[in-house]
This record gives structure tokens, sequence and C-alpha cells, in this order.
């Protein structure tokens, strides 16, 4: 077992609000969001009012009547994203991003060279002051999960050294909704049988916690409780999945709003596997609830596909069954596709039709191939002639375009 606090935990303060007051000196101290009919940012100044992502343009502005909005520049959140995510590659081959805005490190083997975790860290921290001109804190821990806490608990603009001689006292002081996997949802459930700290959480019984969370839930929040993560730094950890998402604000879940919104996500999804020449053979939504309270779905497939309808009918089946999951859910606000289990396919291999269950899923088909055919193609002229040229006539015609395609693309990660 690790027993030096060599893991760091690196995250961006308020990323894109940070980006926009610091290309518009104007809007320093200010209270700003990035967005309009949905807030897909907002400063520390915004936050004070109540403002959070996710939230209606509308309710946001009745919280802070000051609230200046700002559609935002996307091309420099990538530019300046990767800035300073560079900078941490200049100390340690071990970095894991984990978005644009915030990434591990492993510092364990390159003391001889920079010095302790606490030095390299702050010397991180100056130089994406200096170099790219924004804020951002660290967490420095003997473990991923409580760096990332450390990073969070160093909010706004500062550093987090949790010393492992101390780190369970340190660990569980603090509110349970830091931990990984304590959303909303499961904050409320223990809430309930008087749990509000991880020192709390970590004396409730095994038993008691099964039957409050699941066994599964129960034994991994249980294990981090006292700071058990084995995960190491995953430097490919990105190459697994290809994910995107959408925030929609506050909607009622209906068909007009889901389908363009899925197609939109699986033709970017599936446009960046063929690119790579990449499949997967299992799809995950995420459908998140006005509480803020999300849910996932799957389905395996017996081969990996990577055609836009095929990944869009699976996701519409998906979010459909959630739905009728959750009948008392009036309205949605995110939702999210995954491709994961890839695998490498730079030709696709044809099948005979043979009367199967589940064959008008599969790639080779005659179906199947006409839309790998047809994406392709697509692919072509996006490729001359910019993405904008084509695209399904669902999302243009019916898409919700609250959100910008900019962002959109940026927010694309992992689920």
């Amino acid at each position: 077992m690790e027993t030096t606090a060599t893991i760091l935990h690196a995250d961006l303060d308020a990323f894109y609000a940070s980006v926009e007051q610091m290309l518009n000196p104007a809007l320093q101290g200010r209270p700003i969001a990035v967005g309009g009919g949905v807030v897909l940012a907002c400063s520390y100044e915004a936050k004070k009012f109540g403002v959070r992502g996710a939230m209606s343009g509308r309710e946001a502005k009745k919280l802070c009547p000051e609230l200046i909005f700002v559609d935002g520049h996307f091309k420099e959140y990538q530019r300046l994203g990767d800035a300073a995510i560079r900078i941490l590659d200049d100390y340690t081959p071990l970095v894991e991003r984990i978005s644009i805005d915030e990434a591990f490190a492993d510092v364990s083997g390159t003391a001889h060279l920079f010095g302790p975790s606490v030095a390299v860290a702050q010397t991180i921290r100056r130089r994406v002051r200096e170099e790219v001109g924004l804020p951002i804190s660290i967490g420095i821990a003997r473990t991923k999960h409580l760096a990332k806490i450390g990073s969070q608990v160093a909010k706004p603009d500062g550093l987090c050294f949790i010393d492992p001689a101390t780190e369970l006292e340190f660990l569980h002081n603090l509110p349970v909704e830091l931990m990984w996997g304590v959303g909303p949802k499961t904050k409320a459930r223990l809430a309930g049988v008087g749990v509000t700290t991880i020192g709390q959480l970590a004396a409730t019984p095994g038993q008691s916690l099964d039957r409050l969370l699941g066994p599964a839930a129960s034994e991994k929040l249980k294990s981090l409780a006292f700071n058990r993560d084995p995960r190491e730094i995953d430097m490919d950890r990105r190459a697994r999945s290809a994910g995107a998402q959408s925030a929609l604000g506050r909607k009622l879940p209906t068909a007009k709003i889901i389908r363009p919104t899925l197609r939109m996500l699986a033709d970017r999804i599936c446009s960046r596997l063929r690119a790579k020449s990449l499949a997967g053979s299992c799809v995950t939504v995420r459908v998140r609830f006005a509480d803020m309270h999300a849910i996932t779905r799957s389905l395996t497939l017996d081969a990996p596909i990577a055609a836009t309808g095929t990944v869009t009918e699976i996701a519409e089946d998906l979010v459909a069954g959630a739905l009728r999951d959750h009948p008392a859910e009036r309205y949605i606000t995110l939702l999210a596709i995954s491709v994961s289990h890839l695998a490498y396919q730079p030709i696709l291999q044809l099948e005979l039709s043979l009367g199967l269950e589940g064959e008008a899923m599969r790639p080779g088909t005659r179906r199947g191939a006409s839309r790998w055919l047809a994406d392709k193609a697509m692919d072509k002229v996006r490729g001359r002639f910019g993405w904008e040229a084509i695209g399904y006539g669902s999302v243009i015609l019916e898409g919700h375009r609250s959100v910008p395609d900019g962002f959109r693309e940026l927010a694309e990660k992992d689920l």
C-alpha cells in the first residue's frame, strides 16, 4: 500500500466562467453565467446566490437579478484547458485527464527531479496562473478518491495536502456528498437515517447500508469512507468509451425533445468512433430529472456498432424504459449516451440474414451495412466542407438548440 501522498487532482476553478472573466476584465468579480436558456456554467459570484449548472436562465435570473449571461468562447475553452493540463505533463508522464478542465497526476517517480508533491503542486498552480491566466485548485493525497476530495476542499484557487497519518481524521469530518457516488438521491437516503458525514457513514453497519443502498453501492462507499481506493493513474482511460451529453434545461420528456437530442448525441459519438476505425458493443444512456438525480440504462450487443441510426434506436429504447420505470418524474434536464467495449473496426464484415433475434441491430446485415455506408459518406462530406454541411433532418428541423454545439463538443466525455 502506498504510504505517501503523491497523487494530485488538479481542477480549474469555475473553468468556463473564469475564462470569460479573463477574456473580458469588465466581468471580473461579477456574477456571470455561460449560456442563455440554460446555465451551462457560472462564476463563484453567481454561485453565492444559488445559481448552478443546468438551471434554466429564468430561474437563475430570479435568484440573481444582476446575473450577466455570455455566449461562450468554445475554442478558447479547449485551447486553455489543453494548455493547463500540458503543464502537468512537464512534471510526470503519469497524467490521467478526466475532462477538459481536470486531471489526475502521480508524481511519486519524479521527486528526485522536482521535489516533493507539495512543491510540485505549488509550481503547477503558479505556472497555470502565470502562463494560462486561470486559477486552479489541487488536492494531494495517497489515493485518487481523496485527492479529488482535496481539490474540492481547496476551492477556490487553493491547495490541500492530506497527510496519510491523519487522512481518516480529515476525511471523516467532511460532508458525505463530497464522495464519489453520492448524488442528491443517495445523500437524501443517507440523511434519512442520520448519516450526513463520511465518518458517520464509516460507522454505519454494513447490513444497514446494504438495505438502504444495495450491496454493490454499500460496499463501494464503505471502502471509500476508509480511503480504500486501489485505482492507479490510467493514461488510456478515455480510449475505452466515447460519450456525449446535452443539458436540456427543464423539459417534458416528449418525443419532440428526446428523439432529435439522442440522434444528435449519437451522431457526435459515432462520427468520432468511425474517424478512429472504432465501434462499441455496449450502449449506455443517462437521464437526469428535475431534482438532479440521474439513472442509467445499458444494453450489450453481440457485435460492435458505429452506425448513428442503430445507436439512436437503442438509446431511444433505453430512455423509454427508464422513463417507464419512473412515471412520477415529470421533467428531464439532461440526456447522455456512451458507447463502450470498443473494438478496432476498419472495415465492415457483411453477414447473411438468418432471421435471428436481435439481427436488426447487427452491423453486418443489409440494414446495418446500409446505415454504416451512408454515415461514412456523410463523414467524407463533413471532412471536406465542415460539420454543418450535412446532417440529419430530425436534428436540424426539430432539435432543441438551447445549448450551443460548441459547448456540446467540449462536454463530450466518458460517463
